[in-house]
């Protein structure tokens, strides 16, 4: 029986690589640590196959973390997720706007959703972030008309979770970032949600900060 977290986390990645060999899945090296931990963490092989990749968007991720990048969420539950201590060594920080008084406002004035106020306010005051969705498909559409605009974050993680829009939102938003240049991961499909999102954050930060095995960020 294992008690201490790294040993936990540990014996489920080897369950996790256990069952993949086993269903005759091999994961591409370069996304390999994303796709793992977003099975780590929904228990859920369907990532193993719906996730999409633009080329290079996980390195291309994990070198904006090293510069610092900050990470912008769609929901305090995803924030949440987010490793600060990793966060913290990088030199980035992570944030959501959607609870904040002004975005309401600025959502009430236009006629919007706050998830597009939030990215309408991401976009003129952090515009080279790192945008995690995992609930507001709205944001996903906004964010690909500000890249079709001329916004160009550094990756978009695209995994709301749900029926209305969900789908095509994710469609919309990597054919976008495919066409700009722009890096993203995006969970075809109706799965998706905040701990995802937040599981995808910490794959590119445990990468970035050599800290994907247990032990690097202290545990046993």
């Amino acid at each position: 029986m294992k008690h201490l977290p790294g040993e936990i986390e540990r014996g489920s990645m080897a369950i996790i690589e256990a069952e993949l060999e086993a269903r005759g899945v091999a994961l591409d090296p370069e996304n390999a640590a994303v796709i793992r931990r977003c099975i780590h963490a929904s228990a859920d092989f369907d990532y193993a196959e719906n996730l999409r990749f633009t080329p290079y968007a996980v390195s291309l991720g994990a070198a904006a973390l090293r510069r610092g990048t900050n990470i912008i969420t769609d929901t305090n539950m995803a924030l949440a997720g987010v490793s600060r201590t990793g966060l913290e060594k990088l030199g980035g920080t992570a944030r959501c706007f959607m609870a904040e008084p002004t975005i309401a406002a600025q959502a009430r004035a236009n006629g919007t959703t706050r998830a597009v106020a939030a990215m309408d306010y991401a976009a003129e005051h952090d515009p080279g972030a790192i945008l995690a969705i995992g609930n507001a498909p709205t944001a996903l559409i906004r964010i690909a008309e500000q890249i079709e605009a001329g916004l160009r974050p550094a990756l978009v993680i695209g995994v709301p979770v749900g029926f209305v829009n969900v789908v095509e939102s994710k469609e919309r938003v990597l054919k976008v970032c495919g066409e700009y240049g722009v890096p993203a991961i995006v969970a075809l499909g109706r799965k998706g949600g905040s701990s995802v999102a937040a599981a995808i954050v910490n794959a590119l930060i445990y990468t970035a900060a050599d800290m994907l095995d247990p032990a690097a960020r202290g545990w046993n």
